[in-house]
């Protein structure tokens, strides 16, 4: 859940990666390697498409509400994009509509109830490039209802000590990464500006896997770009290890925290 959009609600990639794959003229070159989307629309205005994995269509009703939510973001960068039409038509006629794709994949399953998923957005409204964004859902199969981090942890409070820590963990472990991608400049206050000690501000979070089965090794924060660097750095996906976070559990977060971040999931997703 990304809280600085939405509570209810990557693999870290080079800019290159992320056009090549999530681009969708790219994708219609090649129809017979395209999974059918889940929902579309195709007019003279727009192009967008949403699509979910076999994992999460495989649960009707984290399904249902992923579907749900991804034809209203359609629906309304529909209504944007005929409005953009409306007031510059010579725009559209040379360069074609807008492109729109939102992928939803399955990150982890822990204790057998608790989803994470990753939101993936692809955009391109005629700027200066495309642009992507993430965000996350964290989903209790047991209620059938999206939920928070707040059962994990003791409290959550904004500015609260678990939160105070969490963020500390986040900018350590992004300053660390930043460092090993040659990107030291940008390791700043500035940059790290809107990542705030609260449930809204702190980044979409997921629960990692775990090297022990049915458990989580941690929190998982996933920061598109511009977020905490500029456009060209690409997406961040940085790890916290629930060791840092042992003293804040709840008897639930200790159920489900155990183990280490598997070394496929660190090669995968940074």
């Amino acid at each position: 859940m990304r809280a600085a959009r939405s509570m209810t609600p990557v693999r870290i990639v080079g800019l290159a990666g992320v056009l090549a794959c999530l681009c969708l003229p790219a994708r219609a070159a090649d129809p017979k390697a395209d999974p059918k989307p889940d929902a579309a629309i195709k007019n003279a205005s727009i192009e967008a498409s949403v699509y979910l994995d076999d994992k999460i269509k495989g649960d009707s009703a984290l399904a249902a509400d992923c579907l749900a939510e991804g034809r209203k973001w359609i629906e309304k960068n529909a209504a944007e994009a005929a409005s953009a039409r409306k007031d510059e038509p010579k725009l559209f006629k040379d360069r074609g509509g807008y492109s729109f794709e939102r992928k939803y994949s399955e990150r982890s399953v822990v204790d057998g109830r608790y989803v994470s998923v990753l939101r993936d957005d692809y955009m391109d409204t005629h700027g200066a490039h495309p642009n992507s964004d993430v965000n996350t859902i964290l989903w209790n199969t047991t209620a059938k209802k999206r939920i928070s981090i707040r059962p994990f942890f003791t409290e959550t409070a904004d500015n609260g000590p678990t939160l105070t820590a969490m963020r500390k963990a986040v900018v350590s472990a992004l300053n660390a990464e930043k460092k090993r991608r040659g990107a030291g400049e940008t390791a700043t206050a500035e940059w790290y500006k809107e990542l705030k000690p609260t449930l809204l501000k702190i980044g979409a979070v997921t629960l990692a896997p775990s090297t022990v089965s049915g458990k989580s090794s941690g929190l998982t924060f996933h920061y598109p770009p511009y977020t905490v660097g500029p456009y060209a750095e690409g997406q961040y996906v940085i790890f916290v290890p629930w060791e840092t976070l042992k003293p804040y559990l709840t008897a639930e977060g200790t159920k489900i925290f155990a183990g280490a971040r598997p070394e496929g999931d660190a090669d995968d997703r940074d």
